[in-house]
């Protein structure tokens, strides 16, 4: 059994196009089925003193998880590719 507080230590990253889109910033949980619904990955956007703005939080569905290494958590979402990788897909 993982703990949540080992999960938001792991970094995300997307295998389409291997790009880390960060660690876990939060996590969406279905209390009533026990389970866990989405991982919840901070913004890319400029970080600088917030001058320079912030993207939206990046939400990944729980199917969209490939695997949850021990270091890392694997997922599978064309969302968060760049255009160039779309296009090959």
């Amino acid at each position: 059994m993982i703990r949540v507080t080992e999960l938001r230590q792991r970094e995300v990253i997307n295998v389409i196009d291997g790009r880390r889109l960060g660690t876990i910033k939060d996590i969406d949980l279905d209390l009533e089925a026990g389970r866990v619904k989405a991982l919840i990955v901070p913004g890319q956007g400029g970080r600088f003193f917030f001058f320079f703005g912030r993207d939206e939080d990046l939400i990944i569905p729980w199917e969209n998880v490939v695997k949850v290494g021990i270091d890392v958590i694997l997922v599978e979402s064309y969302s968060f590719t760049s255009p160039v990788h779309r296009e090959k897909a």
